[in-house]
């Protein structure tokens, strides 16, 4: 046994553990008969670094992944980074901006070189940085989005959904970031409100019969106009419905069309349609029976204005930037005498989140994934309960987005990623392989030309579950550590992929796993996965692309249970933004408080469907628990009470021996339970009150004047019953604890789990010590109240009382007078009253404290307390008050009146005691 600091530094105590766990290879020991247990961690981007999300998102896998450690499972973590394409190419071309140079001065195999170098000098910030965290990730095996392997995962699906009519190339509107020059998602376009205009425009009838009226908040847009849509049912335009139009600028004539995409009540009911930059005028265009190939694009790659297929935009305005365009097409109806007016509006307008720049819909030929088809069997697998998720309310967001969903534009306009294996002849042929030469081959003896763009990287995480684990060579998942120490630092492997870019460093050695020691490869073992730890907000993105991708290529779902966990928010419940200044420094809280209290805050705030409004006063909490635990530990140590050499309860005779075992096993069952429904709260909370109430404050106290043997023997226990329940929660304080109680034939991290064996709980020492427990708390709270001092001794008699509380009084004499500070007095009768269970308690106190006094100072402090209670209850009653005043200001005055209502009735009972 070593003896523990007096101070506890969770900073010292890190640093020394998390390199011994990893070095020792506890994070995955070798357990290849064990019942298996997989969970996969969301590939943080390559480029990225620690955000209180992660920390979040991070910590719930460690606590199930220790967990099922614990219970001697076969726990595997798999751990890797995304490539994340447009994340990292503008990383690195930013660095090069600074240099003053730029990814054109390169060939393209030039530039992903460099993107490898990169990779290799600044790529694992977030790998580090997660291990700060504590997280036990098999990093001896970590993985990358580009690496060998996982890239021939990657070209053999592109591949095969190809040839089974999945995948297919169309021209249709994206995403288009003109900055970047490339499609994005949804995920990547962040929508603001900005100030606005709404142009309001007359377009003449061709026939010169009138004209019918136009709103937009894009007027450039106009240069590309296919049609009028009004809506079929509205009578003030039913009669116009095939009439042309003879656009006032293009001179183009354009048909008026119905559909219910019009809306009568905004605006004229009228609005233009132009399909090639409009998602909604797209679908209505392909209604009205305009192929996607005729229809108009007015824009190049960087937003510029380009003369249309029919040749009808005015020269002057060729080569403009779209607002510039703007402002002259606007000028240019207005002096045409078309304009009729311009409204303020605040615009919703769509933003590159990486970028900074306005997205424009863009008609583009592109690679899409026939989701629809892909998406029937994961809507059934959730319907069905084969995947459970977690809370269940997000099942109706799932299936409404999968019944509705479109086709998963999958290639991007990028240098850096997985290039698309795909190839095309001067006659427009598409040949689509894994290899150059095969596509070759079924050429024939004719020039190819590459596709120049790469996938998306939402296409590539989709194969995550099961390419991590070797896919598709189904035998063994390659070690990509090279020479040196990627496994310590956190260096994924830098390995040029089949078919993924051009040119790439010389991989390292690859050396494959061997099978697992049951015979079966990891894929085999390992696949369906137990659990995936997501954000709701990449619920579509990755989640449920893993789902339609592992069922259609594995044949079965890539996880059982889908657990989707809330936000960090910031005190206030308002979304943390660096705009706002609220963000929150996960490594910030480490440094201050250490990790262990930042990983319990975010367990113990984790409630289902819930999101988390972080306070730094919970994290501080969290240290000072762990600083409770650490002071009762010393303590132990300084009475002879140590490492304990059995995991089945010792023997007891004393009732609060008995006890403290009884609550012990509850507790364990109350934590398998909450662990075994993913309640994060519960579990955390349930482990929180036993170490704080029941072990700290009650049964260390009522142990302290007799530790003998027995007591030794159990409080050793139970002390180690508590380290290696708390262990998933806050690894590092209890690992430091385990070793400093006696020397352990092995880490905690690879301890065994509790029992949680129901014969050991003793029902009767049980209700012995609960009744110990509540006389003396309630007599500290008589004591409180009454401005007893609290060194005073205080005689007390007792009436009614039946024989097992007398004789639980005359067994427990002691602790009530050294706990409670109160003697049995002969003399009957008392000024205060206490009542438990059957027996009335009566405190002797005249000698004590000035009675009339007390009344009178109490009788006050309910007065006031009143009159401040009925004050808040009468704002609170003011409608005017509860409507106009800040949601802060009326919740604390909600929050203040039920503290003076509490207040007042609690010195209420306290004078009544005094009779």
């Amino acid at each position: 046994m070593s003896e523990l600091p007096k101070t506890f530094d969770p900073g010292a105590i890190e640093s020394r553990w998390y390199p011994h766990w990893e070095a020792n290879n506890l994070f995955r020991p070798e357990r290849g008969d064990a019942e298996p247990f997989t969970i996969v961690i969301p590939p943080p981007n390559v480029t990225g670094s620690l955000h209180i999300g992660h920390a979040l998102d991070n910590t719930l896998q460690d606590i199930l992944i220790r967990h099922a450690r614990l219970q001697g499972k076969d726990a595997l973590w798999v751990v890797g980074t995304d490539h994340a394409g447009i994340a990292t190419q503008m990383v690195v071309e930013r660095e090069m901006a600074l240099s003053q140079d730029k990814r054109t001065n390169y060939s393209r195999e030039d530039f992903v070189a460099k993107v490898w170098e990169w990779k290799a000098q600044s790529g694992g910030q977030i790998t580090r940085q997660l291990r700060r965290l504590g997280a036990s990730c098999d990093w001896a095996n970590e993985r990358f989005t580009m690496d060998e392997g996982f890239s021939r995962a990657v070209v053999k699906v592109f591949v095969q959904l190809y040839r089974e009519g999945l995948l297919y190339r169309d021209k249709r509107l994206v995403n288009w970031d003109p900055k970047f020059q490339t499609a994005i998602s949804d995920l990547e376009v962040e929508t603001k409100e900005v100030q606005g205009s709404f142009w309001h425009f007359r377009y003449p009838l061709a026939d010169g019969s009138g004209h019918i009226s136009v709103a937009t908040t894009r007027p450039e847009t106009m240069l590309a106009d296919m049609a009028v849509a009004v809506h079929p049912e509205d009578e003030r335009y039913t009669h116009l419905i095939g009439a042309m139009i003879a656009h006032p600028i293009t001179g183009r004539q354009i048909p008026i069309v119905a559909d219910e995409h019009a809306d009568p009540e905004l605006g004229s009911g009228a609005v233009k349609i132009t399909p090639g930059h409009d998602f909604n005028d797209f679908e209505v265009g392909v209604r009205a029976g305009i192929k996607p190939s005729d229809m108009l694009n007015m824009l190049d790659a960087e937003a510029r204005i380009v003369q249309t297929q029919d040749g009808r935009v005015p020269a002057e305005l060729i080569g403009l930037d779209r607002f510039e365009a703007r402002k002259r097409v606007v000028q240019m109806i207005d002096e045409a005498g078309l304009l009729e007016r311009v409204e303020d509006r605040a615009i919703q307008t769509p933003f590159g989140d990486r970028s900074g720049a306005v997205i424009e819909p863009w008609l583009t030929d592109q690679w899409y994934v026939d989701a629809k088809t892909l998406a029937g069997p994961a809507i059934e697998a959730v319907r069905s309960g084969t995947i459970k998720v977690v809370p269940e309310t997000w099942t109706k967001t799932y299936f409404n987005w999968m019944e509705n969903i479109q086709p998963w534009c999958v290639s991007r306009q990028l240098w850096w990623g997985h290039r698309i294996p795909a190839w095309f002849a001067d006659d427009g042929r598409v040949f689509v392989a894994e290899t150059e030469e095969e596509a070759q081959r079924e050429a024939g003896n004719v020039k190819l030309r590459r596709d120049e763009d790469v996938l998306d990287t939402w296409f590539s995480s989709a194969l995550w579950p099961f390419g991590t684990l070797g896919w598709p060579d189904d035998s063994s998942s390659p070690s990509l550590l090279g020479e040196g120490d990627h496994a310590q630092h956190g260096g994924g492997a830098d390995a040029n992929g089949v078919g993924c870019t051009d040119a790439a460093p010389p991989p390292p050695s690859a050396v494959p796993l061997p099978e697992t020691s049951s015979g079966r490869s990891l894929l085999s073992r390992h696949y369906p996965n137990d659990v995936l730890i997501s954000g709701f907000d990449i619920l579509f993105f990755w989640d449920a692309r893993m789902i339609m991708q592992g069922l259609h290529f594995m044949k079965e779902v890539p996880f059982k249970t889908l657990y989707l966990h809330g936000l960090v928010r910031a005190p206030d419940g308002s979304k943390m933004s660096k705009s706002k200044g609220n963000t929150v420094d996960p490594l910030g809280l480490i440094d201050r408080y250490g990790a262990d209290a930042l990983r319990f805050t975010l367990a113990a705030m984790e409630s289902q469907g819930r999101d988390i409004k972080l306070d730094e006063r919970r994290v501080e909490g969290y240290r000072n628990f762990a600083t409770k635990l650490w002071n009762a530990t010393r303590f132990c140590q300084s009475n002879g009470i140590g490492a304990s050499t059995s995991l089945e309860p010792p023997a007891a005779r004393l009732p609060v021996n008995r006890w403290i075992v009884g609550e012990t096993i509850k507790t364990v069952q109350r934590l398998d339970l909450a662990l075994a429904d993913l309640r994060y709260d519960e579990a955390a909370n349930t482990i929180y009150h036993f170490v704080w109430s029941q072990f700290c404050d009650w049964y260390l106290e009522l142990i302290k004047s007799a530790v003998d043997e027995e007591t030794k023997a159990v409080a050793g226990w139970a002390l180690d019953q508590i380290l290696v329940m708390l262990h998933p929660f806050m690894p590092f304080i209890t690992e430091e604890l385990w070793h400093a109680l006696g020397d352990r034939p092995y880490d905690l991290i690879v301890a065994k789990w509790p029992i949680a064996d129901a014969r050991a709980i003793d029902p009767e020492a049980g209700r012995e010590i609960d009744w110990l427990i509540r006389l003396v708390s309630d007599v500290r709270t008589a004591r409180t109240e009454l401005n007893v001092p609290p060194g005073a001794r205080v005689p007390f008699a007792v009436s009614d009382a039946g024989a097992e509380t007398e004789r639980r009084l005359s067994a427990h004499a002691a602790a009530l007078a050294r706990l409670a500070r109160i003697e049995r007095s002969e003399a009957p009768g008392g000024e205060a009253q206490i009542i438990v269970d059957e027996a009335t308690y009566l405190l002797q106190l005249g000698d004590v404290i000035d009675l009339e006094a007390e009344r009178a100072r109490l009788s006050k402090a309910i007065a006031a307390a009143e009159k401040e209670r009925d004050s808040l209850a009468g704002r609170l009653a003011n409608p005017s008050f509860v409507e106009r005043a800040k949601p802060e200001a009326v919740e604390k005055a909600r929050a203040d009146h039920a503290d003076k209502a509490a207040e007042a009735e609690r010195l209420g009972a306290a004078l009544k005691r005094l009779g």
